[in-house]
């Protein structure tokens, strides 16, 4: 079911809020002030009923130039706008601000209403709809319909209202229900015994009533008691519909216009967009850069600064790249569209429409950041959504991370993120939380980069495995967690990019060099070893042969994880020849057939080297889950057994 928002604009006095009464039988004037002046200030709001039985919301909005804030927060969720021209006056200033700002917020239906109709004669009518139409020609009301009506005598109105249900049943689409419910507050109250009250169009999604939803940016939780749509209590709320929700746990004070209702960790905070900005074609000024602005979007109103991106200056009916600096935190999202008026005087210049709503630093005349925006432009959600992954290629973002930067539901974003990774365009690692993503091209980047320093490191230290796993993480990825991390190693090791031997990763293709010089030192430790013995060897106490410690010692790694020979102790390292502690194992085991404690003493004897030696070899069978130490630092029981057996 369509949910419609109609609103009025026009000149001051051209009888708005009299065409409202004629409408719908009540009056918007709510504001003593704006009785006794006779001019609408702030937002009204009420409804009538079509004859086929649907209610359209309507919303009276200021024409008065002091009160265009107003307007602007009044056009937000509007689907058509009736433009009301007195027919005794004719298009006049406020007519045309109006006429610019509905063009620069995207409203595409409308209809003119030429009132007043009962003031004039049948000539000065026909000539007044002449030269409206002439004047709206170049204008987004060049073939909007035209209704004269009299709304002191209720001449037309039912015509109008007639062509009021043409346009909403063939050219009004429905809203999206199905994304992230968003409400800009225009109104806030409290009622003596009912609390904090606030009123707004829901641009999305849909609200009901006991959830807990985010107040923007305020940040603070928000808990739905009531929901009133057209003055009636409703279980639950959708997009178009104008709302006034009973909220608890905020007080009036911390809320103002501007402040915008959204799920928890839905939306987020900031003080830069960037935008499409357009400056109007009639405005008597240009924008510079750095121009101070005061910028209206949504129900927000804050002041900016305009950061031209792509050229020198705006000249009037020029458009280009812009990042607006605020001086006020908002909530906004990629599509909104937003004014923007001259600091002082106040007078409206032109708007555009946001591209991201929380980029990034961007310096000017910088072709990547310009080419990026102007992608992020004239690409579809799935376009958007990979180059915002793209921009986290050193920390990975999350769904729900993407989903908060976005303004988007993640059931708005699951399937053009499942079409992004078909596509192979970007990578997801689901973890138990949440699911990573990652852009294909960052990936490849990563991939070059620890090539590279494979290659590098193993051209340098051509006996090591590889660098060690964690250190790659640290260098490269450290910003990522440590199991998505693994996760993206394992998927390359899978691929056949890399190996991992132990802890350590190499390249695919890597084996150890074993050169004459590999070999020469192989020799010289191994026969080192089988000399010794039982007595076995500190690294410092091996003979290097003009060979450097690290070399050697890279060598020894690779004899000891092929077996050849091994490190034995705890607090004193020593080598020896594999087969020596094999040898070692079957005396000791041959030992415990007769005995059911055997000590370093005996490890001494039986094998006939110093204490020294004796204590490494123990501690090496208990490495090797043969022996385990109980009681005394010197004893030790058959591994699994019991001293008391």
């Amino acid at each position: 079911m369509k949910h419609i928002i109609i609103g009025t604009a026009g000149h001051i006095d051209h009888g708005k809020t009299t065409l409202i009464r004629a409408l719908t039988g009540r009056n918007t004037d709510r504001l003593k002030e704006e009785q006794q002046r006779g001019i609408t200030i702030d937002l009204g709001f009420t409804w009538f009923d079509m004859k086929d039985g649907s209610r359209c919301g309507i919303i009276d909005v200021p024409g008065h130039e002091k009160f265009i804030n107003n307007m602007v927060a009044g056009v937000v969720g509007m689907d058509l706008v009736l433009m009301v021209v007195a027919a005794d006056e004719g298009i006049m200033p406020q007519t045309r601000e109006h006429l610019d700002i509905l063009e620069l917020l995207g409203i595409k239906k409308t209809i003119l209403v030429l009132n007043k109709c009962d003031l004039v004669d049948a000539d000065w009518l026909e000539m007044m709809e002449d030269e409206t139409r002439e004047r709206l020609k170049g204008t987004i009301m060049e073939n909007a319909p035209m209704v004269p009506v009299s709304a002191a005598t209720g001449e037309g109105i039912d015509k109008l209202k007639d062509t009021i249900a043409e346009m909403i049943k063939d050219e009004v689409d429905a809203r999206d229900v199905n994304s992230i419910s968003r409400l800009p507050i225009d109104r806030v109250f409290s009622l003596s015994g009912i609390g904090t009250v606030i009123t707004g169009t829901l641009l999305s999604g849909t609200i009901t009533q006991n959830d807990d939803l985010m107040m923007y940016p305020v940040m603070k939780e928000c808990h739905i008691r009531n929901i009133q749509v057209h003055g009636k209590d409703v279980d639950k709320c959708e997009a178009g519909q104008r709302v006034a929700i009973n909220i608890t746990n905020i007080k009036k004070e911390e809320i103002h216009r501007g402040c915008v209702i959204a799920p928890i960790n839905n939306m987020e905070n900031t003080r830069r967009i960037d935008v499409r900005l357009k400056v109007l074609k009639d405005s008597d000024r240009l924008i510079r850069n750095r121009e101070r602005l005061h910028l209206f979007t949504g129900t927000s109103e804050v002041l900016c600064r305009a950061v031209l991106l792509d050229q020198e200056e705006l000249s009037p009916g020029d458009e280009g790249l812009a990042q607006l600096l605020l001086e006020e935190d908002i909530v906004v999202k990629r599509g909104d569209r937003f004014v923007v008026r001259f600091y002082s005087p106040l007078e409206t210049i032109g708007g555009g429409v946001v591209l991201e709503s929380n980029p990034q630093k961007k310096k000017r005349f910088n072709e990547d950041s310009i080419d990026e925006l102007r992608r992020k432009e004239s690409g579809s959600l799935a376009d958007i959504c990979a180059l915002n992954i793209k921009q986290h290629a050193d920390t990975m973002i999350t769904r729900s991370e993407l989903s908060k930067l976005m303004a988007h539901s993640q059931e708005e974003l699951i399937p053009y993120l499942e079409e992004l990774v078909d596509q192979n365009i970007v990578l997801e690692y689901p973890m138990k939380k949440d699911i990573f993503y990652w852009h294909q091209d960052s990936a490849y980047q990563f991939q070059q980069d620890v090539t590279r320093a494979l290659r590098d490191f193993q051209s340098t230290h051509p006996y090591r495995y590889g660098i060690n796993k964690a250190e790659i993480h640290n260098q490269f990825l450290k910003h990522v967690k440590l199991n998505v991390f693994d996760d993206v190693i394992a998927r390359m090791v899978e691929q056949d990019i890399f190996k991992l031997k132990n802890e350590y990763l190499q390249m695919s293709d890597f084996e150890i060099n074993k050169d004459d010089r590999f070999q020469k030192i192989a020799k010289h430790l191994t026969d080192t070893f089988e000399r010794s013995g039982y007595e076995m060897l500190r690294f410092s106490e091996i003979d290097k042969k003009g060979y450097s410690d690290e070399v050697v010692m890279d060598v020894l790694r690779v004899l000891i994880d092929e077996g050849t020979c091994v490190k034995a102790g705890v607090d004193l390292e020593l080598y020896t020849m594999k087969h020596f502690m094999d040898d070692a194992r079957d005396k000791i085991t041959d030992f415990f057939r007769s005995n059911d404690v055997i000590t370093i003493k005996d490890v001494k004897e039986m094998c006939g080297c110093s204490r020294k030696c004796a204590k490494p070899i123990v501690e090496y069978m208990d490495s090797i889950k043969l022996t385990k130490k109980v009681g005394a630092e010197t004893e030790r029981i058959k591994f699994g057994e019991s001293k008391t057996n």
